[in-house]
């Protein structure tokens, strides 16, 4: 699996190289090819994934899924604290890592998360997070067969992430694909209620995933600090242009609200 991982993610960036394409959008200039691709990835997700996804939650109950998902969650921190050890996130690595001894052990190999009501929070780290804090850029935004949305940065990232994983030190191939294809389909699973919200709303899916992954991105790399982006319908004379009236100058600072950007979003499917 991750060789067949790391095929794709050549093959895709190949691909990219190809691509000449501009849209509105600067994050994503090779937006024709990710369309395909997300095409591809969603005839595949409605024929197979998503009908395995169904029948994997009709017949495995709630607690039994919650500790599958545990036990994935578990072996996760392994990649976790290996990635705030590269960021130089000693307390976090440290809180992590003790994550990983307490679940493995008392929680009964992570089927049981122990650490959470015991004070040690869940992060999320990745190597795609961990260049981003290194300051190497995102790249243009890609759609990978198979794995859905990513950038240039997130694509190494994804790659890198496998050798401290625990599932591809798995010696038996057979047992260690059998744990990448039930973790897919577990996670899918978990999305299936969430993805109502595409459905639900009058928009493009592509545009609304991509800008979800996109702002999610940036939010993780700076720690929920991101700055506040601008778009390309505002109009730049709004902030610099005099206000038409100056009867009541003094109560914009009290009025003005903000949407804050850095917050994840609800969803963000796969």
């Amino acid at each position: 699996m991750p060789a067949l991982r790391a095929i794709l993610i050549l093959l895709a960036l190949a691909m990219a190289g190809c691509a000449s394409t501009r849209t509105k959008n600067p994050a994503d200039p090779l937006e024709s090819f990710n369309r395909g691709i997300y095409k591809f990835n969603d005839t595949v997700d409605k024929a197979v994934i998503k009908p395995v996804a169904r029948g994997y939650k009709a017949a495995i109950p709630a607690v039994g899924r919650i500790m599958i998902s545990n036990f994935f969650s578990n072996l996760d921190d392994v990649v976790v604290t290996t990635n705030d050890l590269l960021q130089f996130k000693l307390v976090q690595g440290f809180s992590d890592g003790m994550r990983f001894f307490v679940n493995s052990t008392i929680g009964v190999f992570g089927l049981i998360d122990v650490a959470t009501p015991g004070g040690l929070k869940k992060h999320n780290e990745d190597f795609g997070q961990t260049l981003g804090k290194w300051g190497v850029g995102q790249g243009p935004y890609l759609v990978l067969p198979i794995l859905g949305p990513s950038t240039v940065r997130d694509s190494v990232g994804i790659y890198v992430d496998t050798l401290p994983d625990p599932t591809y030190h798995i010696s038996n191939i057979p047992t260690r694909n059998q744990l990448y294809v039930t973790k897919k389909i577990n996670r899918r699973a978990e999305l299936l209620d969430q993805e109502n919200v595409l459905d639900d709303a009058m928009i493009d899916p592509y545009e609304f995933i991509r800008d979800a992954y996109l702002q999610h991105r940036l939010s993780q790399v700076q720690d929920g600090n991101a700055p506040r982006q601008k778009y390309d319908d505002e109009d730049s004379n709004d902030t610099t242009s005099p206000p038409s009236s100056q009867t009541t100058p003094q109560a914009t600072p009290q009025t003005t609200t903000q949407t804050p950007v850095d917050t994840p979003p609800a969803t963000t499917p796969p």
